[in-house]
């Protein structure tokens, strides 16, 4: 039986969730309230910068989001706009005109593509008369949907209450309602909203700490795969780009893969074998997104502990997407929050994926151009889905890997099995011949941190 909740409790638990929860289902407009593209260029012209993206595509794309927790689309539109107004963010007539689309179509919740004030969304809903959210508060939403580990269930809440607490502002209309000093919700004189700021930062604390245990949980595992050790490679990318497909492909799990966005929240690892036997470990990764709030980078930063701490990074890209350059840039914002220079070649290896969605003509281009570029940059084209150029991407791996990696030639004995069975379980073996005497002679690449136990097992071997 289920312990009746506290007063502070049952208000917690309401602040914890942004939104009401959204039922699929629900008959929703779209509207993507874009600038339009003169003042776009004007904000480019005043270093304020602004969505490169043609509205056409920003609006398939909180569509997309909107599909991704099953909402009945009725309409998408976009409204036009020459600058946000401070009460309602589009337009009065604008406003009054869907008012009326609303109501005609029954609509029960508008998706609006931007960023709306407590204030904002609330004369939207007035009226519409129909629940509004932004485009954070569905990000949330879906998050909460896709979260199954407890970690991933934290950081969804974490996220939800650092969105929640700084919409308290304006937010709640009883304000200057004082209340009584009871139990621990606040003494003689304390506003309602202060009694609701201090909840949220304490569950805040909590959250905070659990997560911090997370990262140690993390942290504990990676020691223990340096010690083995493996190299991690992490799969970043933008959201539905087909990094669960392609981790399924090179591991054969069976993660979820979708053509949906934001299929994968919790993160998976997996050890995979590369072509010389080196074993690695493969992490799936959360997808990244334009605009992505700034709370929910904070919140998965236990998650993308991995990315940060990766030997390699396949940044996976669906080249059969019209946007795919501006998805790239997107990434790279998020990689450079996280500390990691997206410009980084010996580390950061370019996937094109879903060759199998284009043209014979656009697929023979991309390939020639992969061709072109210089080694140390050379993107892999590859489907993840059909297997096409997954053994040059293994191959690509690992080459990588052996960047700063010294090679060395062996000599071992024929009675000397312990010692041949020691080179194949810590080293890359790259070529074997064996002799007349029966002595069998190995070029063998190293692995980070074995040279001292490699050359005191075998202190004639000859650096290559």
């Amino acid at each position: 039986m289920t312990e009746p909740r506290t007063p502070g409790e049952e208000r917690l638990a309401q602040l914890a969730e942004p939104e009401k929860e959204v039922a699929a289902g629900t008959r929703t407009l779209v509207v993507g309230p874009y600038l339009t593209r003169k003042r776009r260029v004007s904000m480019d012209a005043e270093g304020e910068g602004g969505n490169p993206r043609p509205p056409e595509a920003r609006l398939d794309e909180i569509t997309g989001l909107s599909l991704a927790i099953d909402l009945t689309i009725v309409r998408s539109l976009i409204a036009p706009l020459s600058s946000p107004r401070p009460a309602t963010f589009i337009g009065s007539g604008k406003v009054e005109e869907l008012a009326g689309l609303v109501r005609a179509e029954e609509i029960g919740l508008v998706v609006m593509d931007c960023a709306l004030s407590p204030v904002q969304q609330r004369n939207l809903e007035k009226a519409w008369g129909a629940k509004v959210i932004d485009r954070t508060g569905l990000i949330l939403e879906i998050f909460g949907r896709r979260a199954r580990t407890k970690e991933g269930t934290l950081q969804v809440e974490l996220a939800h209450l650092s969105y929640q607490k700084g919409r308290l502002v304006r937010s709640w209309t009883h304000l200057e309602r004082q209340r009584g000093g009871f139990g621990f919700l606040g003494g003689p004189g304390e506003t309602q909203i202060e009694a609701d700021r201090r909840m949220i930062q304490e569950r805040m604390n909590r959250i905070e700490r659990d997560l911090e245990g997370v990262v140690k949980t993390r942290s504990l595992h990676r020691t223990s795969r340096r010690r083995v050790p493996y190299p991690i490679i992490a799969l970043v990318g933008y959201t539905n780009a087909g990094k669960s497909t392609l981790f399924n492909r090179m591991t054969q799990a069976d993660v979820l893969a979708e053509n949906m966005l934001f299929a994968t929240l919790d993160p998976t690892s997996r050890a995979i074998d590369l072509p010389h036997g080196e074993k690695a470990i493969l992490s799936d990764t959360v997808g990244f997104i334009s605009d992505l709030p700034t709370m929910l980078v904070a919140a998965f930063r236990a998650t993308l502990e991995d990315v940060v701490e990766a030997d390699v990074l396949l940044h996976v890209r669906d080249v059969s997407h019209g946007e795919a350059e501006a998805q790239a840039g997107d990434v790279a914002v998020v990689l450079r929050e996280l500390g990691i220079d997206p410009d980084d070649t010996r580390r950061i290896i370019e996937v094109w994926n879903k060759a199998d969605l284009l043209s014979e003509a656009d697929r023979e281009r991309l390939a020639a151009t992969s061709q072109r570029t210089g080694e140390e940059r050379r993107p892999i084209l590859i489907s993840a889905l059909t297997g096409d150029g997954i053994p040059e991407l293994l191959a690509t791996i690992e080459q990588h890997l052996a960047l700063g990696r010294l090679t060395y030639e062996v000599d071992v004995a024929a009675e000397d099995g312990q010692g041949l069975a020691w080179l194949h379980e810590n080293t890359e073996i790259l070529e074997r011949q064996t002799k007349e005497n029966g002595h069998t002679v190995l070029q063998v690449r190293l692995v980070a941190g074995k040279e001292p136990r490699f050359l005191n097992r075998f202190p004639e071997a000859r650096v290559l």
